[in-house]
């Protein structure tokens, strides 16, 4: 029997491969608001949204469907080798179609920023040799980790070494666009280590038609409300306009990528045990991933609530202080995201039940782009914003109301309600530091310390009274405390 990686080693190299996604604009954003300002970044934000639309129609739904194709035969050699070339081959031709079809449309339809536009297609590009689902279904993310990262660090010193001037957005544009590339064919040497070749056939490859086009559509639907605002926002708005937001999205982003990191480990593994049939199994680790996303989704929403009026203008610089106020408006989304992201990947697409994830988030998309276009002509990036907390409520509260009859529910919504109170607790401690009058980076560290402390102490007396230690343990084992709560 082939060696099963531990799920917490797995989070932890998923943890590291998800920061990384984000962790160049994150690191370089500083230097870039001040270099280049909000309206250039406001152009690359608006040509990137549109150049990934194309990337989602490349690879369609393959990063779901072929995470779940791959783990669920990953014990057998032959089928899963089987199996990766006929998804791959479909990819491939999607791919290259839509490249295709992006040039034609930067060609006839963009002259302002064409050359722009262009730069974004090697993105999409990428999208011809992206295979990370293999490795994710194989549970292999110790090699996405440490390939990415070489890639990422290379990245990072290319946009300080040649990105100098307020005219080299281009520059910049194509240090990410190559490096997205180079990230993806990074782990082919691996794959093709793991996997024999199997010509496909076009039998082979319509099997997998039909299931991946199903888990694309969620895709498209997240895309309304995660892209097309910035694209809606760019034509009714500044292009600083797109920038505040999209720079505000990019630091609420950060605490779900961590929880998607552990959702993403979990997935794979809970796919197989659903195809094996153990129930009591599948149950049990879902409930302590929900804990987990729950705690932690609600502790950054606060958290960062809290912090965002200080954090943002002394992060970005005084020209994007209006961050600070998208960001306290956006941060309510870690918390729909992460509680309806937990449920998703941890049940409704390992058991296959497509439908619940079609239905909510089809849902979501329809109420945001209603609000998008009603309010962002009227009240541009809070327009933006509004839409998109409906649609992530819309989401979470759909998937949690038509999973009701095979999750405990009322325990789920226990904890949540426990933990909003607790964060609440934490925002206004957080809150009345800024009274001190400090300068930002004292206010931001005291901040962090005394939100920390607080929600730490209450959470974990909370978990230990309901009788509910995993995670308190979990902790106390990581600091080599022997004892436990039971």
């Amino acid at each position: 029997m082939a060696h099963t990686p531990k799920i917490k080693t797995n989070f932890i190299y998923n943890i590291s491969y998800q920061i990384l996604t984000i962790i160049l604009p994150l690191i370089t954003a500083p230097y870039l608001s001040r270099l280049l300002g909000a309206n250039s970044l406001g152009i690359y934000s608006k040509t990137h949204a549109m150049a990934h639309y194309f990337y989602l129609f490349a690879i369609l739904g393959v990063n779901n469907y072929g995470n779940r194709a791959i783990a669920r035969v990953r014990d057998d050699h032959a089928a899963t080798s089987k199996t990766f070339w006929e998804i791959y081959s479909f990819q491939a031709i999607t791919s290259v179609a839509v490249l295709i079809l992006y040039i034609a449309f930067c060609l006839a339809f963009e002259h302002e920023y064409r050359l722009i536009y262009l730069l974004q297609g090697f993105y999409i590009l990428s999208g011809l040799f992206e295979i990370n689902w293999v490795c994710f279904g194989l549970e292999k993310f110790k090699l996405t980790t440490i390939r990415n990262t070489v890639v990422r660090l290379a990245i990072l010193v290319c946009v300080f070494v040649f990105v100098r001037t307020q005219e080299d957005l281009g520059k910049y544009v194509l240090i990410l666009s190559i490096g997205s590339i180079l990230s993806v064919l990074a782990v082919w040497p691996f794959v093709l280590k793991h996997v024999d070749f199997v010509k496909p056939t076009w039998q082979g490859i319509k099997k997998h038609i039909k299931p991946n086009l199903i888990l694309f559509w969620p895709t498209i639907a997240v895309s309304l409300y995660n892209i097309m605002d910035k694209i809606i926002l760019g034509f009714f708005s500044t292009n600083a306009e797109v920038a505040f937001y999209t720079y505000a999205e990019r630091i609420v982003t950060i605490p779900t990528t961590l929880i998607l990191a552990l959702d993403n480990v979990v997935m794979p593994r809970m796919s197989n045990i659903f195809a094996k049939n153990d129930t009591d199994k599948a149950y049990k680790l879902m409930n302590y991933v929900m804990l987990f996303a729950m705690l932690f989704a609600t502790a950054m929403t606060f958290g960062l609530a809290g912090i965002s009026d200080v954090f943002a203008p002394w992060f970005y610089g005084s020209e994007f202080t209006r961050c600070g106020f998208f960001i306290l408006l956006l941060s309510p989304t870690i918390l729909f995201k992460g509680w309806a992201g937990a449920l998703r990947t941890q049940f409704i697409i390992p058991s296959g039940r497509d439908r619940i994830f079609l239905i909510s988030l089809t849902s979501g998309a329809v109420v945001n782009l209603i609000l998008d276009f009603a309010l962002i002509p009227k009240m541009n990036g809070v327009g933006a914003i509004i839409g998109t907390l409906a649609a992530e409520l819309a989401v979470a509260l759909i998937q949690f109301v038509m999973c009701r009859k095979d999750i405990p529910i009322k325990q789920y919504m226990k904890n949540g309600i426990a933990f909003i109170l607790i964060g609440i607790v934490m925002f206004f401690c957080v809150e009345t530091v800024t009274k001190l009058n400090l300068s930002a980076l004292p206010t931001l560290i005291i901040q962090v310390l005394i939100g920390a402390i607080v929600y730490i102490i209450l959470a974990c007396a909370y978990m230990i009274i309901t009788k509910q230690p995993v995670l308190v343990n979990e902790m106390l084992k990581t600091l080599r405390i022997k004892y436990r709560f039971k």
